[in-house]
Order: C-alpha cells, then sequence, then structure tokens
C-alpha cells in the first residue's frame, strides 16, 4: 500500500527540525488529545456497561422473569399443566401482587404488596439470600416482611404493629371505605436496591388476596428461567397459548429505566467521539503547517519523478500514524483505568472526601465497569476513520502546488 520511499519520508515528517519546534508542540497536542479522548471514551463505555449488566442482575435477583396475570379469566390447571410439558427449564410459583398504604403511628406511606407462598423454592430462596432480621418460620398469616429503608422511614422494628390500607373497599354504615387489617412485622430484609427496600412489602399470598377481597382464582403466575434474558421470547409463546391472560416480563416493568439508560449511553458515546474530533483538527492544523514548510522539498521531490499520489500519501501516512499510536495508547490507557476504576474512586474519594458513587442515587454500592470488545473495537475504528480523515484533507492541497513555482520563489 506504502513503498519504502513514502515510508521513509513520512518517517522523516514524523520528527521536525528544531526550527520547528511550533510543528512538534502541535504534533504532540494532537497524539495527547485524540489518546486522552479514545482513553475517555472506553472509560464511560464500560462504566455504563457495568452499570446496566449490575443493574439488570440486580433486578433479576429480585423480581420474577415472568408474570401471567388472571385478567379476570382463571388460569386454569390445564394451562400450568402445559407450561410444565412445553418448557422444562422453568419453576412457577403463585402469588399476588396491589398497591396500597402502610399506616405505622403518625408516618403512612404507599407500597406494593406482594403476597407469597414461603414453601416456594425461589421466595425461600430470596429470603434466605435477603433477609437481615427474623426467620421464615414466623412467616405467617397476619405477619409481614418489610425492607430497611422503610423500616427506618418508619422507625419500625420486629414486634411492631402496623395497620395496611387497599385499594379495595368495603360497605359500612358510613358509605364504601378502604379495606384495612393489622399485621405484625416480623422479618426486615436489605438487598441493596433503595427502591425495592423501601416500596416493597411481603406478607401471605391468602392475606393479599384478602386485603384486596379477592379469591383463589385471581392468583397470579411467576415464572423463573435459567436464562432469563429470553423472557420475551418466551413470553410470546406462552401468550399464544391462551390470549386471555396479561403476560410481561421484567424488562417491561423497567422498560424506561433501560431505554433512559439506552439513550444516555448513546448521547455520551456521541459527545465524547466529538473530543476526538476536535482533537484530530490539530492533525489539520500540523499537516497544512507541515506542508507550507516543506514547499521546496515537495518541488524537489516531484522533479525527481515522484508522482502527486506518492507525495499525498507520504504526508497522508504521517498524519494517520499519529492518530493510530494515539488510538492505540488511549485503549491501554482507557482499558487499565476501567480495570481499576473501583481502586480509583476509593482513592479519590478518602483523598478530597467526597462520595463519587452514592449508592442511595445509583442503586449499586460500588462504581461497575465492564469492558466490551465489541466497543473498544468500534472506538478503534471511528478513531482511526477520524484520523484518516483529517490526516487526508491537509495532503489534498499538494496536488494545486506547482514545483515550477515553488522552486522559483524558494
Amino acid at each position: 500500500m506504502f513503498t519504502k520511499a513514502e515510508r521513509l519520508i513520512s518517517l522523516r515528517n514524523l520528527r521536525p527540525k528544531k526550527k520547528e519546534g511550533f510543528l512538534k508542540i502541535i504534533s504532540v497536542f494532537s497524539f495527547l488529545g485524540i489518546m486522552i479522548g479514545v482513553a475517555i471514551l472506553i472509560i464511560v463505555m464500560s462504566v455504563m456497561n457495568g452499570f446496566k449488566t449490575d443493574l439488570t442482575k440486580k433486578i433479576l435477583g429480585l423480581n420474577p422473569h415472568i408474570v401471567i396475570e388472571s385478567n379476570s379469566y382463571e388460569i386454569s390447571k390445564n394451562f400450568i399443566l402445559n407450561l410444565k410439558k412445553n418448557f422444562k427449564d422453568i419453576s412457577l410459583n403463585r402469588s399476588f401482587t396491589g398497591e396500597g398504604i402502610i399506616i405505622s403511628k403518625n408516618n403512612t406511606k404507599g407500597v406494593f404488596f406482594r403476597g407469597v407462598d414461603k414453601n416456594d423454592n425461589n421466595i425461600s430462596e430470596f429470603f434466605k439470600k435477603y433477609l437481615l432480621k427474623g426467620s421464615l418460620e414466623n412467616f405467617n398469616s397476619n405477619n409481614i416482611f418489610i425492607g430497611t429503608e422503610l423500616a427506618f422511614n418508619l422507625n419500625l422494628k420486629i414486634g411492631d404493629t402496623i395497620n395496611l390500607m387497599s385499594s379495595a373497599f368495603v360497605n359500612t354504615p358510613l358509605g364504601s371505605l378502604p379495606k384495612q387489617e393489622n399485621f405484625k412485622v416480623v422479618g426486615i430484609f436489605k438487598t441493596d436496591f433503595l427502591e425495592f427496600d423501601q416500596n416493597i412489602i411481603f406478607l401471605n399470598i391468602k392475606d393479599a388476596l384478602s386485603i384486596f377481597n379477592k379469591e383463589i382464582k385471581d392468583q397470579n403466575i411467576e415464572i423463573y428461567l435459567n436464562d432469563p434474558l429470553k423472557a420475551n421470547s418466551l413470553k410470546e409463546s406462552i401468550q399464544k397459548m391462551n390470549q386471555n391472560y396479561f403476560i410481561y416480563t421484567w424488562s417491561d416493568l423497567n422498560k424506561s429505566l433501560f431505554s433512559a439508560l439506552k439513550v444516555e449511553r448513546n448521547v455520551m458515546f456521541i459527545i465524547l467521539t466529538l473530543i476526538v474530533i476536535v482533537a484530530a483538527f490539530n492533525i489539520i492544523s500540523g499537516l497544512t503547517i507541515l506542508i507550507k514548510n516543506k514547499t521546496k522539498e515537495i518541488a524537489i521531490l516531484k522533479t525527481l519523478g515522484l508522482s502527486n499520489r506518492s507525495i499525498k500519501k507520504t504526508f497522508f501516512l504521517t498524519g494517520l500514524t499519529i492518530g493510530f499510536f494515539a488510538t492505540f495508547s488511549g485503549i491501554i490507557l482507557g482499558v487499565l483505568f476501567s480495570l481499576n476504576i473501583e481502586k480509583l474512586r476509593i482513592l479519590l474519594s478518602s483523598v478530597f472526601n467526597l462520595e463519587i458513587f452514592p449508592s442511595d442515587i445509583y442503586f449499586l454500592d460500588k462504581l461497575p465497569s465492564e469492558i466490551n470488545p465489541d466497543s473498544i473495537i468500534i472506538i478503534f475504528i471511528i478513531s482511526l476513520l477520524i484520523s484518516a480523515i483529517a490526516s487526508y484533507l491537509p495532503a489534498m492541497k499538494i496536488s494545486k502546488m506547482s514545483a515550477f513555482r515553488a522552486l522559483r520563489y524558494e
């Protein structure tokens, strides 16, 4: 692609003379600008990939992968048998979820009531993992489990009695009033997921049906998969078995969150790519000055028989070499930072006494990072393409130079 003579001339251009010190400065800034831009791009993309992955794992660990709601139609035993027959790698639970209000002393808060059966394997595994205080054996009728954040906000502890108000109404001599029942706090769980710990309470499924004036036929079916990422495709297959039921997945419940993350990731990618583009302008200015300074040499090369195309290739190679090594260095720097970003966060937090990644805002207790090889390849190609364009533009001016005029005025 490049001849030996073209490579030698390009290498010489990369080592400007002492009187061309300003040109050397521009080349250094071009290199540093692209390198830092690529490194920041990789670091930000790695953090956002890690945030999405960790958040997904957290959500999958706290929620069923697919939920089938009766939608006023009873979920028949034959339908459940067909589910188990058609889909071998699934486990089923019965549940019921509704919205209501928890009343404690002078405090009230809107929460989700989640009625479950403690004998279901997935539920028992959940509480074995996250139950902080209390025992699963005490999870009986008129007893509830609450999250640590909710317990803190309402000043509740094990043994306290609270009042739950549902969205169902009962007729009284005073008219229709929301149904209320008293429950005892027998367990406190902690998932380290703020939204979950302050907005969910668990109660026995029979109590949940009772407080919402529902019957056994109104229970939902929760499905857990070995591979939760297949939930959407499995949802479509289940929906074909019966169109009367309302079926949704974990991704449907968090669609707005993941859509926002995707948009933010794409916007950040575009913004940070502009850093590389701005840095590439230094290549344009540097090569333009270099070509201007090398007018005499270019004219001599032309008179010696070197074609315009070959001369353009030498200057193009000069800019591309800067872009290539800057991109490569930026990738190494970005990967190293991404691998040690949590250690750096801890160091900066201790030195400057700042909470750089507050867990109550970002849902996670540490700064995540996940290096995606595909993203690195895309960043490498884009950076190299930008460098190539920035190198090509000034090199095109050489074809307009006249060897006769250049030598005459030199």
